[in-house]
């Protein structure tokens, strides 16, 4: 059998009409939206500003959200279509099963799991430390720390973790609310997001009376600018090409490219979408187009507020609520609900981390290629409640026992090789079937997506040597289970599984 034999359109449409055994039809066009900003909004909003302006782009990060935004565009475009044709769950993998075949679609499903699942694991730690700062470092050291952290304390004392135990609970807690259903869980995001979006558009209205014109003059970095004083003492060069001007506007593009993934998420709900063919391409599109203008408008207003410099000696996550206590006198109220944004924004992102890479495995087990209980659904929920328990304990073990450092920009490296492959298909798409009906078409087909292909190609590269390493001894990994077990067990290869029959299979 071929190793790129195809799952024909046919069978997919069939298996989107199959609402009564499946997935629950729940999702309207506001909850997808709701859905890709709460998978968008998180600590890219507040981390990745402050690090890109402060290292390279100064004030001129808006243009590197511009830009960054664009390079997402070409592949929401590209989402878009898929989802509107295909509205079944498993977002990118299906697209690529559909039109490039069986063995791309593994590649793609496997990949997803370093943006979904490990990527669930790091923001749950980041929410852990967010959480105990919050709460002024009430939490043991032993108890919100993995045990191969250690630290000493304000008295000289070495602490080693036992185990994070916040980001199990907040793991734990949003697993059980996706076991309950998808309208609970899309509910809960809206009101999250909801929260988080109000403290955002808070701190613009607040922070634009305290914007001084000078902190944007000039709006590029210059060459000659003088360095920066980094928290060690040592001091930080803007002399290289990326560190100033449009080359640096171009690397903070780079790093606030990262601020944007999450999107693509909102596809793996199509087959819980109660119009698909409508309400997809504006979620995906309408989500994208909402975190974009927030972000203009919040970096906008941070590089405002406080000089771009101060933002390499702040750190990263406390750069915003630094800005606020140095220079907005009497808001310091408003640095603690920052905090609690934060919180918020890394709820709602490990709810769809979590929500996509269950739909994920849905479908990779209903196609035959992971075992059954993945795809196995709850009697009375229509949920599926054991891919969610096995997912909570495996993101669990890499959350409460392992370095959130660890994942590096793996997340990434998974997300960018998706968009590329999505980019991929929607150009073999075009050729092999150009009558099909399209309820959303992408524009400007084949520069869109080659535009995509490319933009999202560089940010692959651009990472560092030992992530790609990473990525590639995970890939490995995935390719021995395929050959090893899910290559036999596939519905292709035992059509008789399937209905309709093996015909109707390329």
């Amino acid at each position: 059998m071929s190793l790129f034999r195809k799952k024909s359109l046919d069978i997919l449409m069939s298996q989107a009409g199959e609402s009564e055994k499946g997935l629950k039809r729940t999702l309207g066009a506001g909850n997808l939206i709701a859905l890709g900003i709460g998978a968008i909004i998180g600590a890219g909003l507040f981390v990745r500003t402050a690090a890109a302006a402060g290292g390279h782009a100064g004030s001129a990060v808006t243009l590197s959200f511009i830009i960054a935004a664009i390079g997402c565009a070409f592949a929401g475009l590209c989402y878009a279509e898929f989802a509107s044709i295909i509205p079944i769950a498993g977002s990118a993998y299906t697209y690529a099963y559909a039109t490039m075949g069986e063995l791309i679609a593994w590649i793609i499903g496997w990949a997803l799991i370093l943006e979904y699942a490990l990527g669930a694991a790091t923001v749950s730690i980041a929410w852990s430390e967010f959480l105990n700062k919050l709460l002024g470092g009430s939490i043991p050291f032993e108890w919100s720390h993995s045990p191969l952290e250690s630290a000493l304390d304000s008295v000289g004392v070495l602490h080693h973790g036992i185990v994070n135990a916040p980001a199990l609970f907040i793991l734990l807690l949003l697993s059980l609310l996706l076991i309950k259903g998808t309208q609970e869980s899309a509910t809960v995001n809206a009101i999250i997001v909801f929260i988080k979006v109000a403290i955002v558009l808070v701190f613009i209205a607040i922070g634009w009376s305290f914007i001084q014109s000078k902190n944007h003059t000039p709006y590029l970095i210059p060459a000659d600018a003088k360095d920066a004083l980094q928290p060690d003492g040592t001091f930080y060069s803007y002399k290289g090409f990326f560190n100033h001007g449009w080359g640096g506007v171009l690397k903070g593009a780079a790093i606030v490219f990262f601020a944007f993934i999450g999107f693509d998420a909102v596809s793996t709900a199509a087959q819980e979408a109660k119009n698909p063919k409508k309400d997809m391409p504006l979620g995906i599109l309408g989500s994208l187009v909402i975190c974009t203008v927030l972000y203009i408008l919040f970096s906008w207003v941070l590089t405002g507020v406080a000089p771009y410099t101060d933002f390499v000696k702040a750190g990263k996550e406390a750069s915003v609520a630094y800005a606020i206590e140095t220079y907005m006198a009497g808001f310091g109220w408003l640095a603690k609900l920052v905090t609690i944004a934060i919180l918020a924004g890394f709820s709602s992102v490990i709810l769809v981390m979590l929500m996509g890479q269950s739909r994920v495995f849905y479908t990779m087990s209903s196609d035959g290629l992971l075992p059954k209980v993945f795809s196995d659904l709850h009697p009375k929920f229509r949920t599926p409640y054991k891919s969610n328990i096995i997912l909570f304990v495996f993101v669990g073990l890499f959350a409460g026992f392992i370095p959130g450092s660890v994942a590096g920009d793996l997340t990434s490296i998974g997300t960018l090789l998706a968009f590329v492959l999505v980019c991929i298909g929607i150009i073999i798409l075009r050729k092999t079937d150009p009558n099909l009906v399209r309820p959303f078409k992408t524009p400007l087909v084949p520069l869109v997506p080659v535009l995509g292909i490319l933009v999202c190609a560089a940010m692959i590269i651009s990472l560092w040597g030992t992530t790609l390493l990473s990525a590639f001894c995970w890939m490995i990994i995935g390719l021995l289970i395929y050959f090893s077990y899910s290559r036999k067990r596939s519905k292709l290869h035992n059509p008789s599984e399937i209905v309709p029959h093996a015909s109707d299979f390329e």
